[in-house]
């Protein structure tokens, strides 16, 4: 049987916080854990008008906590929320006994580094974890060691408390560096997704929210779907055909969660990137989750620091199997672009692929292009950007008609049989 490290989880429930707040966020952190592979032992909240500078919590509560941890050989202390490195240290000065001191922060890097598959993933994590963790690492002073084994410790990479902090610099300029390389392929491979002209959709949303399993039911994906935290870090990428006969690529991409620092955003910012570059946002919201609207609000909220907010967006309530009937705890969003699901089930797809189908059909229009025989190489773009009704060879020019969206409109205007209500005037070059 299985044995999971056993862990004490400390939250200070501040005078800004909603009420209810910290004991969600704490709630949260338990998912976390137990995503880590760990169980929780206890968990300490204290109630403070702020988190104290010196050890985030007061000093009585950390005697409170050193005793709670020597009497029962708690190894393993995680704070709902970030430390500094003197508090980190302070901490464990104060504990008096060989346990870790983890923060939120380094509990996600460490399930990154859990859950990371690809050679990009793996960097990523590795860097991120080289920038956060190993400068808040100092309270065991010489016992770098500490690495050895056990939850906050994994990396996909060498042993990084084990060098020195100029190896560590040179090895996060390496990560930089080979991450570069890996970002200008990817650039590339998203011109080419453009110049094909097929819209990209994003499937974003808050950790758990069912993402992986609606990717996995539309296109038998085959990725790992797990009823965790952060099952899912690398983004996957699969075409599918709508009914209509219009490809288009979907994307699941890493889950949102709160509280997710601004550092780690930055370091997995070629994999949010996916959802800054779709031509449409599928947001995913766990609809049996009484946390499902302000997890959608953390969602929407990041795709705003993202600017990824102001593209046409699919509201997708996943789980409605398991959701209360008529989503009372649930304020649907007034967009006429929601639909419940059941992404295991298959419940409501119909519905959802109808919708998603008009998004991606909105804005187009059916036009002719006159085309010079010069100039033939357009009309081979125009077959793999729109939909070609018809072609028609003439002694000096092609004339095409095709069904194309605004941004093909636009590309290929001067070619453009213009109606007659049209002013006549040249759109300006972008």
């Amino acid at each position: 049987m299985e044995e999971f490290e056993k862990a004490v989880l400390v939250a200070v429930d501040t005078d800004d916080m909603k009420e209810g707040e910290c004991e969600v966020s704490l709630a949260e952190l338990e998912r976390l854990l137990d995503t880590a592979g760990g169980s929780v032992f206890a968990k300490v909240v204290q109630a403070l008008d702020h988190p104290n500078p010196k050890t985030c919590i007061g000093s009585g509560k950390l005697a409170e906590l050193s005793e709670l941890c020597k009497a029962n050989d708690i190894r393993l202390v995680i704070f709902d929320l970030e430390l500094s490195p003197a508090q980190i240290k302070n901490i464990e000065d104060g504990l008096d006994c060989d346990a870790r001191v983890l923060d939120r922060s380094m509990l996600i890097l460490d399930i990154f580094a859990l859950h990371a598959t690809s050679a990009e993933g793996k960097l990523q994590v590795e860097l991120a974890q080289l920038k956060y963790t190993a400068p808040r690492l100092v309270g065991k002073g010489a016992e770098l060691s500490r690495l050895g084994g056990g939850i906050g410790t994994r990396g996909p990479g060498e042993s990084k408390l084990e060098i020195d902090r100029r190896h560590l610099k040179r090895r996060a300029e390496q990560l930089e560096a080979e991450l570069a390389d890996l970002d200008r392929g990817r650039l590339t491979k998203r011109k080419a997704r453009e110049r094909s002209g097929i819209k990209k959709v994003a499937i974003v949303g808050y950790t758990n929210a069912g993402k992986s399993t609606l990717l996995n039911k539309l296109t038998d994906a085959g990725i790992l779907a797990e009823d965790k935290l952060f099952a899912t870090l690398d983004p996957t990428t699969r075409k599918y055909t709508l009914p209509c006969g219009v490809d288009i690529l979907l994307t699941d991409t890493v889950g949102f969660i709160r509280n997710l620092p601004h550092h780690l955003i930055k370091a997995f910012k070629s994999t949010l990137d996916e959802a800054v570059f779709a031509d449409i946002i599928m947001i995913i919201v766990d609809a049996s989750d009484h946390e499902a609207t302000s997890q959608l609000d953390v969602t929407e909220k990041l795709l705003g620091e993202l600017g990824a907010a102001d593209k046409p967006i699919l509201y997708v309530y996943n789980k409605c199997d398991r959701a209360e009937s008529s989503f009372g705890h649930i304020k649907l969003a007034p967009d006429a672009n929601c639909v419940a699901v059941s992404a295991l089930t298959g419940e409501g797809l119909d519905t959802l692929i109808a919708k998603l189908e008009a998004i991606v059909q909105s804005g187009k229009t059916t036009e002719t292009f006159i085309i010079p025989n010069a100039e033939q190489g357009i009309v081979n773009r125009l077959y793999s950007a729109a939909e070609v009704q018809s072609v028609e060879y003439g002694s000096d020019s092609v004339t095409v008609r095709a069904t194309v969206d605004a941004k093909i409109r636009g590309q290929y205007d001067k070619y453009r049989v213009k109606a007659e209500d049209e002013n006549g005037e040249e759109d300006e070059e972008y």
